[in-house]
């Protein structure tokens, strides 16, 4: 049977997510959002069940990877498919582990273009959530098996279950402020004195999202 693309998705809410902020040698801060990236042993809004057992194997596969070294990337917003592309990374997981059927993780904001917009939006008090991008196979009962994940990425918070935004990326790419939006998110990751600039137009973008 071929593995199946599987994503789901948490709320800021669901994912009983947290910011953290720490303090660097330079001078400057680390973002980091920790919480639930996967719920097991519970039908989900895909109407899918995650076995307890499922989740901690995937779960120890991404501390293997992260134990020998290797990165784990993540998005804004999750693509259609399991590929992570370069230039719509924003953070990457640091820690994954169990707690009871569930999957915990915690990412690290990073400062490319799109990690420098989930931090203004983080520290504006947007709240983002996480999709859990991997894959498997799912019976007719819609249990989960050979569950793998692939990466977690950072979403957007939906205003109703199954009424979802449309992607944070997608919209920055067709709003008329894209250019200047994309330009300063660049620029700050150059330039600290660039991130206020970068929270103008973060809140204009967001100010046409509700116009739309």
């Amino acid at each position: 049977m071929n593995l199946q693309p599987l994503r789901e998705r948490l709320s800021f809410d669901q994912a009983q997510m947290t910011v953290e902020a720490k303090e660097t040698a330079n001078g400057g801060k680390d973002l980091y959002m920790k919480g639930i990236f996967i719920q097991g042993d519970k039908v989900n809004h895909n109407q899918r069940v995650y076995p307890g057992s499922e989740i901690a194997r995937a779960v120890e596969s991404i501390k293997s990877r992260l134990e020998q070294g290797y990165s784990v990337l993540g998005e804004a917003d999750h693509p259609d498919d399991l590929q992570v592309n370069i230039d719509r990374v924003s953070h990457m997981v640091t820690e994954m582990w169990v707690d009871g059927a569930d999957g915990y993780g915690k990412l690290k904001i990073i400062p490319t273009p799109m990690g420098n917009i989930i931090r203004t939006l983080l520290e504006s008090g947007v709240k983002l959530g996480v999709s859990s991008r991997g894959s498997g196979n799912v019976g007719a009962n819609g249990r989960v098996s050979d569950f793998e994940i692939v990466t977690v990425d950072v979403v957007a918070q939906p205003s109703a279950p199954d009424a979802y935004p449309t992607p944070i990326y997608e919209r920055v790419m067709l709003d008329r402020r894209r250019a200047a939006l994309m330009d300063v998110a660049l620029a700050a990751t150059y330039d600290r004195s660039a991130q206020k600039h970068l929270a103008t137009e973060v809140t204009r973008f967001i100010q046409n999202l509700k116009k739309v």
